[in-house]
């Protein structure tokens, strides 16, 4: 479905600014990682359901080329997972451009990155 790279696209475009204004920069892989995993808390999708996401970034912060999923555990429910990918799209647009310092993006500029993401089991 071609909804998705729109959806990111303009996500990016309209968050880009407002994303990282209130984050500390971080200095690090570790405080990459924990960064997005905060930022990208709380996306739509059933428990257990898995996504891994190739990605990389400019020396801003900023996102290079187009994310691409590499991997989806299947969701139980059938029509789950475009919902899934659209929600995870627009949580990770929101979390661009990455507060990073200036050695950190000399470090990961152009180098492509992956992120797991699980969606946890919801506490009753």
């Amino acid at each position: 479905m071609k909804a998705i790279p729109r959806i990111a696209a303009t996500a990016i475009l309209a968050s880009s600014l407002a994303a990282a204004a209130g984050a500390a920069p971080v200095n690090d892989l570790r405080g990459l990682g924990e960064y997005f995993r905060a930022c990208m808390k709380g996306f739509a999708g059933e428990s257990g359901e898995e996504l891994t996401i190739a990605f990389s970034l400019r020396r801003d912060g900023s996102l290079l080329g187009k994310p691409k999923v590499t991997y989806v555990k299947r969701p139980a429910v059938p029509g789950a997972r475009i919902h899934l990918l659209e929600s995870v799209a627009e949580k990770f647009a929101a979390c661009l451009p990455a507060p990073i310092t200036p050695g950190l993006g000399g470090a990961i500029a152009g180098r492509p990155l992956t992120i797991h993401f699980i969606v946890p089991a919801r506490e009753i």
